[in-house]
């Protein structure tokens, strides 16, 4: 059984990985260097699919910044910073990237078609507090029917599935399962900041301290400002 991960080399996409391989996939992890601001996240991408033991880790180079509309593809928009949960809960944040998991799920599904592999993974969240559109569930739905009716695997009645292992997770949930599958968190980056280490203060940043500090946990990842 084939299956091709979406990985970022954070949290959530990493826990994503690593439950790919133990529900018994020969996983093909996919990154996207689409210019972002926090760049740096490939780098762990790459340490992640290499800890896991996977080969053929493909990054897909384009570059959204011309366009921008998204404080991680335009550096002219300031990053939220030291915003509570509450603050994060309200609005769609400045850090959505317009369609951006539209583009990774079609690329995604290009490479899973030519292989001819049963899922494209995804670590999407729909009780993250940032609330990103194409994050929910209705939004899943909507992208499986059109791996169903866009591809030749599914009219012929074998449509890839795509699997959200982590869509009803807390993020301490999400840890808790990383734990169990043995996620190395050190290696992960989730920070929308490309400095030498994270930033601890990005809504990203906050989230994941936040959840650690819930579970009685420490991150083990070093950070600018610990919250």
């Amino acid at each position: 059984m084939k299956a091709v991960i979406l990985l970022s080399g954070g949290l959530d996409s990493s826990t994503t990985l690593y439950q790919a391989l133990a529900d018994g996939y020969e996983c093909y992890p996919i990154s996207f260097d689409y210019q972002q601001r926090h760049r740096k996240e490939l780098n762990s991408a790459h340490l992640i699919a290499e800890k896991a033991g996977v080969s053929q880790h493909q990054v897909i180079k384009f570059d959204l910044t011309q366009w921008g509309g998204s404080a991680l593809t335009d550096n002219n928009i300031d990053l939220p910073q030291e915003r509570s949960l509450k603050e994060m809960s309200q609005d769609i944040p400045i850090t959505y990237v317009p369609a951006r998991n539209t583009i990774f799920l079609s690329f995604a599904c290009a490479y899973a078609e030519t292989m001819a592999a049963e899922r494209v993974y995804i670590g999407v969240n729909a009780l993250d507090y940032s609330g990103y559109p194409d994050c929910r569930p209705d939004y899943i739905q909507g992208m499986q029917e059109v791996f169903r009716l866009g591809t030749k695997q599914g009219r012929e009645g074998n449509p890839i599935k795509i699997a959200t292992p982590l869509i009803d997770l807390k993020k301490t949930e999400i840890i808790q399962l990383g734990n169990k599958l043995g996620v190395p968190w050190e290696l992960t980056w989730s920070c929308y900041s490309n400095g030498d280490l994270p930033c601890g203060v990005c809504d990203s940043c906050r989230l994941r301290l936040a959840a650690f500090d819930e579970l009685g946990l420490t991150d083990p990842v070093g950070y600018e400002v610990r919250g």
